[in-house]
């Protein structure tokens, strides 16, 4: 761990509690849909719940919203100093901080976790004490929560070591993962300098110090539309890949190829983000260092596009 991850470590407040869950949702300018969120916490069949909502500085009324629902249903809301933003890792760990929870769970403030989420995930880890984080199925839903499409088809060919999920990062952190408060004390909180792919970067963070394990059951629906972090901020996240890439390789033995088959990955990811943006001479020159980092892996995408056209 850096130094940042360290002192993280060692101000981690440890409160466990038995059998309580503590679902930590960060909130910033989500009015449309913070009140479904929530509601999809207070309503699951589990009942040991502590919900801490921390708001952002949010500006359209959701922070209100969070308030009146809070003293309906004895849940707790908080922000930073003066209601400043500082973003979704330092909101996150501020939950942290105020969690007592012995698992530690996290729900974006427009998506949503199906009734039983937390009952069958915490009966996993009753049953699986040698697994650290549990992640299951789920699908996309667009802003009227219309179904999209299902996520999570193919998890079951994942090993989830952690050279797997370094390289693809394929299920979400925050919606449908509960994991064992001892495994974010082993690894510290979120890092703040991150404004995008702070997930990915704890995931792969826990992955490195605990098991990862796959519950075969539908448990979040994830909320697509036009304002959501991973429409607007997908060029930021990218860039950021290849730092959180330089600490995980100073971290742990992952083998050459992995580093370099994620190179390509991130390379490859900001070339489409260029192309949509028009900036052909740099998606090309990103285009071309993803086929020399991993020239196979190319050479199959080429392949399924010639075969999809």
């Amino acid at each position: 761990m850096n130094d940042i991850e360290n002192n993280y470590a060692a101000n981690f407040k440890h409160g466990q509690t038995d059998e309580l869950v503590t679902v930590i949702i960060p909130l910033y300018n989500r009015c449309k849909y913070i009140e479904e969120t929530i509601n999809s916490v207070l309503n699951q069949t589990y009942q040991k719940v502590e919900l801490i909502v921390v708001d952002d500085g949010s500006t359209d009324g959701s922070f209100e919203i969070a308030l009146r629902l809070s003293e309906l249903n004895n849940f707790v809301v908080i922000t930073h100093p003066n209601r400043i933003n500082k973003g979704q890792s330092a909101a996150i760990n501020l939950g942290l901080q105020q969690s007592k929870g012995e698992y530690i769970a996290i729900l974006d403030s427009d998506d949503l976790f199906e009734v039983d989420k937390l009952e069958r995930q915490v009966e996993f880890l009753v049953k699986n004490l040698d697994v650290g984080l549990v992640y299951g199925l789920g699908e996309a839903i667009d802003e009227n929560g219309k179904l999209l499409y299902e996520i999570g088809s193919d998890y079951h060919l994942k090993s989830n070591s952690p050279s797997e999920i370094l390289l693809d990062c394929y299920f979400l952190l925050p919606q449908n993962a509960l994991a064992r408060r001892n495994s974010y004390e082993k690894v510290g909180f979120f890092n703040e300098s991150y404004r995008a792919a702070q997930d990915h970067d704890m995931l792969i963070r826990l992955a490195e110090s605990a098991r990862v394990a796959l519950l075969t059951e539908k448990v979040f629906k994830y909320r697509r539309h036009s304002e959501s972090i991973s429409s607007n901020g997908q060029m930021a996240r990218w860039n950021n890949g290849f730092t959180i890439l330089e600490k995980a390789a100073a971290r742990y033995p992952y083998k050459r190829n992995i580093i370099r088959k994620r190179k390509a990955v991130i390379h490859y990811r900001l070339g489409i983000e260029y192309y949509k943006i028009k900036r052909l001479t740099k998606a090309a020159a990103h285009f071309m260092l993803s086929i020399a980092y991993d020239p196979v892996r190319a050479l199959k995408v080429l392949i399924r596009l010639d075969k999809s056209s």
